[in-house]
């Protein structure tokens, strides 16, 4: 029985270039998202919103430390580390720059449904198992976070739908 490239331990697998773009942007989005958050943080006064902003910054350094290293095993050089954003206190903040907690929520929102989408197109196109494995979890972890993000949003009265469809036009 002859072992093909792409079969025995995905590990011992190459990766295709989608999977080292994929896995490579996801490193670079996350550090964008530490400083981004790191900065939202300053800015915020909710502490339900800061918890979650903490939560968001904990799992883009997890997926910057994962990421990087499967892109180190593979050869594959990481994209440069940011430094971490100071802490600032809010009312050292102008109030014409200051971003407002429903502004924040509404921004780690939007970031939470796109990552949802960007975990499952990588999930989609890997042919390695642990990189499909890698990015379902982290799309099961933002789910949880969009969750906790979109009850705070109802619960603080800072969501705001679309149009709702409240009467149906009635039929001929």
């Amino acid at each position: 029985m002859t072992m093909g490239i792409l079969s025995g331990n995905s590990k011992d697998e190459p990766m295709h270039y989608g999977e080292i773009f994929s896995v490579w942007s996801c490193s670079m989005v996350a550090r964008g998202a530490v400083s981004c958050y790191q900065a939202f943080l300053n800015h915020a006064g909710d502490k339900e919103l800061k918890k979650i902003l903490n939560n968001l910054i904990d799992q883009a350094k997890l997926e910057i430390k994962e990421c990087d290293q499967l892109l180190t095993d593979n050869g594959i050089a990481a994209a440069p580390i940011m430094p971490d954003r100071p802490p600032v206190k809010i009312e050292d903040i102008p109030a014409g720059a200051r971003f407002t907690d429903p502004e924040i929520a509404a921004k780690i929102s939007v970031d939470i449904a796109a990552s949802l989408v960007a975990c499952s197109q990588v999930m989609g196109q890997s042919i390695r198992e642990d990189i499909g494995a890698l990015f379902a979890k982290y799309h099961l972890t933002m789910a949880g976070l969009g969750v906790q993000a979109l009850k705070m949003n109802k619960e603080k009265g800072w969501l705001i739908p679309p149009p709702l469809q409240v009467k149906r036009p009635e039929s001929e």
